[in-house]
């Protein structure tokens, strides 16, 4: 490798901070310790980079991953090592799960000391491998400025992902007066960004043929920035919409087109409309187990078109007549360029809006509050314009099926790995990042519980975040499969006690409120207006259920609990 010859001597943290702020990177979120003490000392006097102060590492990650996906920009965590990076574990499986470009430093003992249980000392590299789209340890000073252009570039392109950079302590404070070069040379990893050219044009020839297409919308659509194209895609061959639950917001939830989230809680003309489809194009959906119920009854009558950023998911789960390796947007663009074929869903599209018109939403009852209803408050309020991230559970589901999504990457949540305790930090991050736009968190009694230590820094850095907790007393989709599966054993999934929320919001110096009328929830919510950090706890009913649900393992059309009109 070239070497190129430094004015002055500088330190590894120095080249750390200085190659981030080169590259872009203005926001760090971490947590300082021992191994990353050098590093911390180099932010202290460092200028043009925010650091964000945690209050936990997973908060830290999750914060990080909240700013990517709400931006599509890499998001940069540092943790300490040992204890500090395996409790970054859980954040980075997490973005492992949901292609977030995410740059993660681990502070590692002295070289000297590695591999001889040093005091927190974990290997990191090895822990890491399998949920990390790469990992590095730097061994050497003048490496820093390569490693760090390659890592961010791996993290951000083709399929998204987070990549970890474990840093001996040494090799952060020692001083060199040389870099090797940091022109990328990376032959073995070359992802594919344009799709074959034959390829797209079978899509367009099934298309012809086909009398009742279905387009499945995943989140690769979102993070390509690929929305636009795609609404004009379905638009111009008339072709209903479904969304998996991270490509919600790909297609506004008011278009005629749009039939609704699928798969386990999905809308039934969505579930329907899967099953009886006989061309199904794919676009940026890993059809994950979620989404498709039983594989094997999967869009069983389909011919089925996957485009994909990432080969491997290609044939993974469910078998495909037009597999296309490429960047989702540039697929559309060379969809749409094409010449248009003639096609007719007119009967078809008449069906699928008539299964939309079938369903009732949820029972409006008033002598409990309704978490549906608060969503559609909100929604309301917020005029559908939100940034809306949840945490996981009920509430993730409810919030997915009845906020009025309009734009790409406005639902932040945790999709792949499901993590309780992403909804706070994740908040944070996707705020700090969006300044200008306002954020709303969904959040349970459960999944607070785990990180709300987060709120501290809400006053600090001037966060004002609308904490959103649909307190049910319970993990409530735990105890709902209990109630559902298990005779109604609510085994360890319901709290006898809790803790008292607005006391804990009012020690981190948040301004809470308390609703449980169900005849005034409507005007309650109203204090969403007032520009400042909140938390408002919504008293809702112990015992609903998300609806409808396909229970495991069960074919799609199998939904229980679909309501519909007289």
């Amino acid at each position: 490798m070239e070497r190129i010859q430094l004015e002055t001597p500088k330190s590894g943290s120095q080249l750390v901070l200085e190659t981030l702020k080169n590259l872009g990177v203005d926001t760090i979120f971490g947590y300082p310790g021992g191994a990353v003490l050098p590093l911390y000392d180099a932010i202290y006097s460092f200028k043009g980079i925010r650091h964000i102060l945690g209050r936990h590492e997973q908060g830290c990650v999750h914060e990080a991953e909240g700013y990517a996906k709400s931006t599509g920009k890499i998001g940069v965590a540092v943790v300490t090592s040992g204890p500090g990076a395996t409790n970054a574990i859980t954040g980075i499986a997490d973005a492992m799960s949901d292609s977030v470009p995410l740059l993660v430093f681990t502070g590692q003992v002295a070289t000297p000391g590695i591999g001889k249980d040093a005091f927190q000392e974990a290997d990191i590299v090895g822990i890491t491998t399998p949920i990390t789209k790469y990992n590095y340890q730097v061994r050497e000073t003048a490496d820093i400025p390569r490693i760090i252009t390659e890592a961010i570039h791996i993290a951000t392109t083709g399929r998204p992902g987070p990549v970890v950079i474990d840093l001996p302590k040494d090799v952060s404070a020692l001083d060199t007066d040389f870099i090797y070069d940091t022109q990328l040379h990376l032959p073995s990893y070359q992802p594919t960004i344009v799709p074959n050219e034959l390829q797209i044009k079978k899509i367009l020839k099934q298309l012809s043929k086909a009398k009742k297409p279905v387009l499945l919308s995943g989140g690769g659509i979102s993070y390509a920035g690929a929305a636009a194209e795609m609404v004009a895609f379905v638009e111009r061959y008339q072709i209903p919409v479904v969304t998996s639950l991270l490509g919600q917001g790909t297609i506004a939830t008011d278009h005629p087109l749009f039939l609704g989230m699928g798969g386990m809680h999905g809308s039934f003309a969505a579930n329907i409309a899967m099953t009886e489809a006989d061309f199904m194009i794919s676009i940026g959906c890993r059809f994950d187990d979620r989404l498709t119920g039983n594989p094997k009854t999967f869009a069983k009558s389909a011919k089925v078109a996957h485009i994909d950023i990432d080969p491997a998911e290609i044939g993974k789960i469910i078998s495909v007549d037009i597999p296309i390796v490429g960047d989702a947007k540039k697929a559309l663009q060379m969809l749409l360029e094409e010449e248009q074929v003639h096609n007719n869903t007119s009967k078809w599209i008449e069906k699928v809006t008539r299964d939309k018109e079938r369903v009732r939403s949820y029972d409006k009852k008033e002598r409990v509050v309704q978490p549906q209803a608060v969503i559609e408050r909100v929604g309301e309020l917020t005029k559908g314009d939100a940034i809306v991230v949840t945490d996981v559970g009920q509430h993730q589901m409810w919030a997915a099926q009845y906020y009025p999504y309009k734009n790409e990457r406005q639902l932040v949540t945790s999709g792949g790995l499901g993590t309780m305790g992403f909804g706070v930090p994740a908040a944070i991050g996707a705020k700090i990042a969006n300044p200008d736009k306002e954020v709303v968190l969904f959040v349970g009694d459960g999944g607070y519980q785990m990180t709300n230590q987060e709120m501290a820094i809400l006053n600090i850095y001037k966060i004002p975040i609308k904490v959103i907790m649909l307190n049910n007393h319970s993990l409530g989709m735990v105890r709902q499969w209990q109630e559902a599966f298990y005779d109604g054993r609510t085994s360890e999934s319901v709290f006898d006690s809790l803790p008292d929320f607005q006391l804990m919001a009012q020690a981190y110096g948040v301004k809470s409120y308390k609703f449980d009328n169900p005849e005034t929830i409507a005007q309650d919510l109203e204090v969403l207006k007032e520009d400042m950090p909140m938390f408002i706890e919504v008293d809702i009913s112990r015992k609903e259920h998300v609806l409808p649900m396909v229970p495991a393992g069960k074919s799609n059309h199998e939904m229980l609990g679909v309501k519909f009109h007289a």
